[in-house]
């Protein structure tokens, strides 16, 4: 289908930059989702692709092709916005065929395709129906039908089920998934969604301050977190602060004593509710269970350290965890991070609990 190029691309509102020096290859085909925060840039950065907004440096191709300074009529982009933008006093069939109509195509061909973006969609038979009377769904389904019917080579997705209930997210967005792949069609997605994100993406952008932080797989976005912030954004993730002496981290708690093998000073280790391991203990040390949540398929449970700090850890649901039981918490797996940068990453599996230093002292 197509190939995205952006290069230095900064968008300036005033003297702030909503994106700053903001550079991506999307590969033919690919599916990536631009992830972040509220005002981290991705929204502003997607209607610059999509030619709504202009960029204030920096240019973005298309197979080649500058299209930096082309009005969105002119670009082989379609866009799907998150209100749906449908117009309620013409039908369904004459929201799809607007754009088709302004290029002038011929009026079996317009049917033809109109009817074809609609049974794919999973709305044959909706043509003539009006949009008010349409459920959410529905409605947002008319919306990418609308930019599917034009046949563009980059897709663009601005948060278009943030108004829909958990479940019909859900349901829409692995439509979208099946769409997207048997099409082959270049598309990215702009979502605060983490779950959207590793559900959908062939590649995360994670940003933050008009800026990318880590680019990558969503199971290496996950699994191997380049920055703190990434490691807190994506997924739960416990954060204990720490001194590093000696290479090892000088913490009270035993299970947060692990080798760290960087010059002394503060860090953040940070470990996954999975990778946190639970066991009955005492001693002036040991954590508190706060409350246990039982999901059936595993528990969580939330225990309270001596120094406020509160973790969260992921248990088999057989195990019965009380609130006020004293217990050790143990960091199988960990990040350290100092500055926002990751500094040392603790082995996988079973081979994390040799990095942890027994009765250190």
């Amino acid at each position: 289908m197509a190939r995205l190029t952006i290069k230095g691309v900064s968008k300036t509102f005033g003297s702030s930059f909503a994106v700053k020096d903001f550079s991506l290859d999307v590969e033919d085909g690919e599916l990536v989702c631009l992830l972040g925060p509220s005002g981290s840039g991705k929204s502003t950065l997607l209607r610059m692709i999509g030619g709504f907004e202009r960029p204030s440096g920096g240019s973005i191709m298309i197979d080649a092709k500058d299209v930096t300074l082309l009005p969105p009529e002119k670009r082989p982009t379609g866009m799907v916005f998150q209100s749906h933008a449908l117009w309620t006093h013409i039908d369904v069939f004459n929201n799809i065929a607007f754009g088709l109509k302004l290029r002038r195509l011929a009026k079996t061909e317009i049917r033809e395709r109109v009817e074809d973006a609609l049974t794919l969609v999973g709305l044959a038979n909706y043509g003539k129906r009006m949009t008010n009377q349409l459920s959410g769904g529905q409605q947002q389904r008319v919306a990418l039908a609308r930019s599917l019917v034009l046949e563009p080579k980059i897709l663009l997705l601005d948060e278009p089920f943030a108004s829909l209930d958990q479940h019909l997210r859900e349901l829409l967005r692995e439509e979208v998934k099946d769409i997207q792949q048997r099409l082959g069609i270049t598309t990215l997605f702009v979502t605060h969604g983490q779950d959207e994100a590793l559900a959908l993406a062939d590649r995360i952008v994670v940003m933050r301050d008009g800026g990318t932080e880590q680019v990558a797989p969503p199971d290496v976005i996950y699994r191997e977190p380049q920055t703190e912030f990434v490691a807190g954004f994506i997924g739960s993730m416990n954060f204990v602060r720490a001194t590093v002496r000696n290479g090892v981290s000088d913490h009270k708690h035993e299970g947060f004593r692990v080798a760290v093998p960087v010059a002394d000073g503060d860090v953040a280790i940070a470990c996954r509710p999975e990778a946190l391991v639970l066991e009955p203990a005492q001693g002036p040390h040991a954590g508190v269970v706060h409350r246990s949540i039982d999901f059936g398929t595993h528990k969580l449970v939330d225990v309270d350290l001596p120094d406020g700090t509160r973790l969260k850890a992921m248990t088999s649901p057989a195990v019965t965890w009380q609130k006020g039981s004293r217990v050790e918490a143990t960091a199988s797996a960990y990040f350290a991070f100092r500055d926002n940068t990751l500094v040392h990453r603790s082995a996988d599996g079973a081979a994390n609990t040799e990095t942890r230093i027994v009765g250190h002292a």
